[in-house]
């Protein structure tokens, strides 16, 4: 599992701008390098109910990036436990079994994200 925090990460100009005096900057939260090769498999707004989780499971030849937008959440990749806010993100490995827990009592929104090395990138819950 790789944890990425918003608050940690340097804004730069985007290279489009004009260094000296940027219209827009940016925070890099990952790189083609960051990731296994492959194909976006899916790009989705997620909403964890309060205090609920998602079912353990992993996928087949697929990474998933979670970037959190609001609400506390627990992530459990593996062994490994994290807690998560807004503006940090995770990336979790193809075959890493992964659950998330909302630790909140209000709706926590993310954005999913699956890279595919295979079809589909098959979920297998267990």
């Amino acid at each position: 599992m790789k944890i990425i925090r918003l608050q940690d990460l340097p804004k730069v100009p985007a290279s489009h701008e004009d260094p000296a005096d940027p219209g827009v900057v940016k925070q890099v939260l990952l790189k083609h390098n960051d990731l296994a090769p492959g194909r976006i498999q899916m790009i989705n707004w997620s909403t964890l109910l309060p205090g609920k989780s998602f079912r353990s499971h992993y996928h087949e030849m697929m990474d998933e990036v979670f970037i959190i937008l609001n609400g506390k959440v627990e992530v459990s990749v593996g062994q490994e436990k994290e807690k998560l806010g807004k503006g940090d993100a995770v990336v979790i490995p193809e075959g890493a079994v992964h659950i998330m827990k909302n630790l909140t009592d209000r709706e926590v929104c993310y954005i999913a994200i699956g890279i595919s090395r295979g079809e589909d990138g098959n979920t297998v819950v267990v």
